[in-house]
């Protein structure tokens, strides 16, 4: 496996991001980096110093970074695919209510009989808190990242407000006017221009009839005054337009472990995979006698495998039932989109032959390259089995997790019919019987064993109803549990929790 190159620019980190949340969020790869230019050319016009320029940049490529955070009911309220309500309500979300509306009824339950739709559109509409409660925890799930990887603070606020509006009828905050963070106030204006201008839509009577009211006035008459007109953005020239000195990552494990809980969020099922997978391949590393460099890699490798799961819906992930033949297809483009994503990133594409290998089988049987043993290097067998062993010993939508003497089993069978490596395999199985490197030695927080508990099913979507079930509790005791969480852990959302429970590695 080749090497990943020790210095990552963090604008390079980011616009590989931005290519993953262009995936979640139903748009085309390159919205994001289109957006930045957009900024950063607003930016200079409105003679913003280089720092400034430099957090309009980061902010609008990663401000979407939350848009995982849920997924799950999104797709619900869409009838299992939420890119079609998401790709539908993007360009209206700052316009008027009766955009939205219309949006909603128009793509709500898409392909669902009349009487679903009917009963979904009427179920968001009667819980007016809905909206609110969602924006809320993509901030707050984006900000969150944005402060683990390191970003200055400013950043980290403007993200915190991603969804403010000029009037102050926007959300988490309800602010208004200039105490909305600059840097929010122009990734606003850009992203609708970057949807608008890809619609082919008049972008000018969309500016001024915004102006005032969602948008920032003076941001609308620079945006339509430059004198460059908005245009598809090169890798490059995003990588360009960072102000001089450039920036780099300073813990790229760190870095990558925030891109794992990114593609983790997106699902209830599999919050913590990422992470459990990336303990399993490395342990089993160091068992096979890999070097600490080798290690390192495939455990950098192993957090990001699932990177391209961010493009397929959540219908898909969370169906209870056997996938379609469609639907099936639609799974396999994932380990391709994964290489995609990375092979951008020269710092970061020596990860991607191995990250996207992990559905690879010995036989040829696998999928996306449909590569043999042969074809295959040692790395890329052991996050396979890794891969397979993470995902039986956790629940999914369509079983029960098979504790760890059934899933061996089922591993050893995969390698006597030849599809998986028979020593990848025993170093896993070994791993994952003993502690892992990143072992946890005490609850963090302050919380109790039961507030662990409670936050462990939390973060797997449990109700309050459901949780209380599950520990023998009232509903109410679980309320009085959550909102000590809350207060412990410092969150305010569901989401929070659950980010906050996969990067303490409190989901078992």
């Amino acid at each position: 496996m080749a090497r990943v190159d020790t210095e990552l620019r963090v604008t390079e980190l980011l616009a590989s991001l931005s290519l993953a949340t262009d995936l979640g969020t139903g748009q085309p790869m390159g919205h994001g980096l289109a957006t930045s230019l957009m900024a950063v050319a607003v930016a200079q016009e409105l003679g913003c110093g280089p720092e400034q320029i430099r957090h309009v940049q980061q902010v609008s490529l990663i401000r979407f970074l939350g848009c995982n955070a849920d997924a799950g009911d999104t797709a619900r309220m869409a009838g299992g695919n939420e890119f079609t309500l998401m790709t539908a309500l993007a360009p209206t979300h700052m316009g008027s209510a009766v955009e939205s509306l219309r949006a909603m009824v128009r793509t709500a339950g898409a392909g669902q009989p009349l009487t679903t739709r009917a009963r979904l559109v009427a179920s968001a509409l009667a819980d007016t808190d809905a909206d609110a409660r969602s924006l809320s925890e993509h901030c707050e799930v984006g900000a969150t990242m944005a402060r683990r990887l390191g970003l200055d603070q400013e950043v980290v606020i403007a993200l915190e407000h991603s969804y403010e509006r000029w009037d102050g009828g926007g959300h988490p905050s309800r602010l208004k006017g200039d105490e909305i963070p600059l840097e929010t106030r122009i990734g606003i204006v850009a992203r609708d221009v970057d949807l608008f201008f890809r619609g082919d839509r008049d972008v000018t009577g969309m500016l001024r009839e915004r102006q005032g009211k969602a948008y920032d006035p003076k941001i609308v008459d620079v945006v339509i005054g430059l004198d460059q007109p908005h245009r598809e953005a090169e890798w490059n020239d995003v990588l360009g337009a960072e102000p001089k000195p450039l920036a780099y990552v300073d813990d790229i494990d760190q870095a990558l472990a925030v891109v794992a809980d990114y593609v983790d969020i997106k699902s209830a099922w599999t919050r913590g995979h990422s992470r459990r997978v990336a303990d399993l391949a490395g342990d089993a590393g160091l068992a096979l006698g890999m070097s600490d460099e080798r290690c390192r890699d495939l455990r950098r490798a192993a957090l990001v495998h699932d990177l391209g799961r961010v493009g397929v819906e959540n219908g898909i992930w969370d169906k209870p039932e056997q996938l379609a033949t469609g639907e099936r297809e639609k799974v396999r483009l994932h380990p391709y989109l994964t290489e995609r994503i990375l092979s951008r990133c020269p710092a970061l594409a020596g990860l991607g032959d191995v990250a996207s290998s992990h559905h690879e089988r010995l036989d040829g049987s696998g999928y996306h390259r449909q590569t043999t043993r042969e074809q295959t290097t040692e790395e890329a067998r052991v996050l396979a089995a890794a891969d397979v062993l993470a995902a039986l010993t956790a629940d999914r939508p369509h079983r029960a997790r098979f504790d760890l003497e059934e899933a061996a089993s089922m591993l050893h069978a995969e390698v006597a019919a030849g599809r998986l490596e028979a020593e990848a395999v025993a170093a896993v199985v070994s791993a994952a019987g003993g502690p892992t490197t990143s072992a946890r030695a005490a609850n963090p927080g302050g919380l109790t064993d039961r507030e662990v508990e409670v936050l462990r099913l939390l973060a797997r979507g449990g109700t309050n109803r459901r949780i209380g079930e599950e520990l023998f509790i009232s509903p109410k005791t679980v309320g009085r549990h959550v909102e000590n969480i809350y207060l412990k852990i410092g969150v305010s959302t569901r989401a929070g929790a659950a980010l906050y429970a996969m990067e303490h590695r409190l989901l078992g």
